[in-house]
């Protein structure tokens, strides 16, 4: 992961000065992450460029579940070691926290000039390229964008979504830093640490003198605040200096449940329903629907599996399995499986949730999948949720064609996934109903589509 900024005009070794390192010593800097060097490849009257150098390592962001992805294999395999985002971005703030601040002992005179610098982020993930130009052009830069094939054995497949942008224009160094600093994970929503309140004051510190006046500034905040309404409203009011409402005051605890909790919710109504005594969560990830299940009554034994180990242990610490009261250690069992093959842990449930899992399989797997379930385990109901691919269009800059998670290997519409329900129970002696979770339109239904499976007697 590569960052660099050139200085060309008179003088440019006073670049060092600016950013507070020598241009004669490379340094080396320890992040939570791996480590970040920063050194100069070219150092002359007339043009001197710095280079900040992150050397991520996965199994460090895996085992401090910083960045780590979807459990599994994909907690060590994936970009995140390669492209520039907000692990660039923290970086910069720490290694060069003292020039964005505006401040330099030996050149304060040059902090406050614009200087012509140019900056080369290299493996920018930018699936939505037309937006690059929108971002960096009313700051008043020039851009250069260099794209590459997915594979130059096969050109058909299009170019990739990562590219190295050049940015060159007459600015100064601590308007540049901060530019980047916030606007590197504006491509890139994968941010590496929780999102919260402190978000904004970082965003408006960041921002201050540009991000008001600039013409994408709703969508700059939105991306940069991972979407999440409530602090994109505040951001923005905080910007636009008008006073909070007293609904935007009002306790998150207090508002409107998300997607994945009202989803979460349905399934355990479903399943409390079914009238059933036993339940397992089939690929249950960190446990979320597990811990809810566990609270219940109603449910004398409750399992779940999942094929990651690492996942499974989240899922112990989240739930705290330790300090769990006793009546409740006793009915939790959990352990590792896979949904394509057969294993008699799976048999003997009254119910089994299957809950945003399908779509993380090859379809050509799903067959195993339904033979397993239906065919060996045949539970009393079976509860499974998936995307509704049909409802995509309208999640803001999401690309035509593609999908809700780096991870699906499909996403269904509406019909595709009645008849494959209605397949099931054809084959395996099931009746279904098919549900709607989450507000949705007339035209394009709900975010997620349910299936209620329940034997035939």
């Amino acid at each position: 992961m590569l960052l660099t900024i050139n200085y060309t005009g008179q003088k440019t070794q006073d670049l060092g000065y600016l950013l507070h390192k020598n241009p004669m010593r490379p340094q080396e800097f320890e992040l939570g992450y791996g480590k970040a060097y920063v050194f100069y490849p070219e150092v002359s009257d007339e043009s001197t460029t710095v280079a900040l150098l992150l050397d991520i390592n996965p199994i460090d962001l895996a085992r401090g579940k910083i960045g780590s992805t979807d459990g599994g294999l994909f907690d060590y395999v994936n970009d995140r070691p390669y492209v520039c985002s907000s692990f660039m971005s923290t970086a910069i703030s720490k290694v060069f926290g003292t020039a964005m601040s505006g401040r330099s002992k030996e050149r304060q005179e040059l902090v406050d000039i614009p200087l012509f610098l140019t900056a080369k982020i290299h493996m920018l993930f930018a699936p939505n390229q037309s937006m690059i130009p929108e971002i960096f052009e009313p700051l008043g830069y020039s851009i250069e964008v260099e794209t590459y094939l997915n594979d130059d054995k096969f050109p058909d497949w299009g170019n990739s979504n990562y590219v190295d942008l050049t940015l060159s224009g007459t600015v100064r160094l601590q308007d540049l830093l901060n530019h980047l600093y916030t606007l590197i994970p504006v491509f890139d929503s994968k941010k590496h640490y929780y999102i919260a309140n402190d978000e904004i004051e970082k965003l408006l510190s960041h921002g201050e003198g540009w991000l008001k006046e600039h013409p994408k500034c709703e969508y700059i905040t939105s991306r940069y605040l991972n979407r999440r309404r409530s602090l994109v409203n505040k951001a923005l009011l905080q910007l636009l200096d008008e006073p909070e409402s007293d609904e935007d005051k009002t306790d998150e605890k207090e508002k409107k449940p998300n997607l994945n909790q009202t989803r979460l919710k349905a399934v355990v109504d479903e399943a409390l329903s079914s009238g059933a005594r036993t339940v397992i969560d089939m690929g249950c990830g960190e446990g979320n629907l597990t811990r809810l299940l566990i609270k219940e009554k109603q449910f004398i034994k409750v399992a779940a599996f999942d094929v990651s180990f690492t996942s499974l242990e989240r899922a112990k610490s989240k739930m705290k399995v330790d300090k769990l009261h006793e009546t409740i250690q006793n009915k939790l069992d959990l352990f590792q499986g896979s949904l394509t093959y057969r294993d008699k842990r799976f048999e003997g449930f009254d119910c089994a949730c299957v809950v945003e899992v399908i779509e993380h399989m090859d379809e050509s797997r799903l067959s195993a999948f339904t033979q397993i379930l239906f065919g060996f385990s045949k539970p009393k109901a079976v509860i499974i949720t998936t995307p509704n691919a049909e409802y995509n269009i309208n999640y803001e800059n999401m690309e035509e064609n593609t999908f809700r998670h780096s991870d699906h290997r499909f996403e269904w519409d509406r019909v595709q996934f009645t008849n494959w329900a209605e397949d099931i129970c054809e084959k395996y002696g099931y009746k279904v109903e098919i549900k709607e979770i989450g507000d949705g339109d007339e035209e394009n239904g709900a975010p997620t589509q349910m299936g209620v499976f329940t034997l035939c007697e």
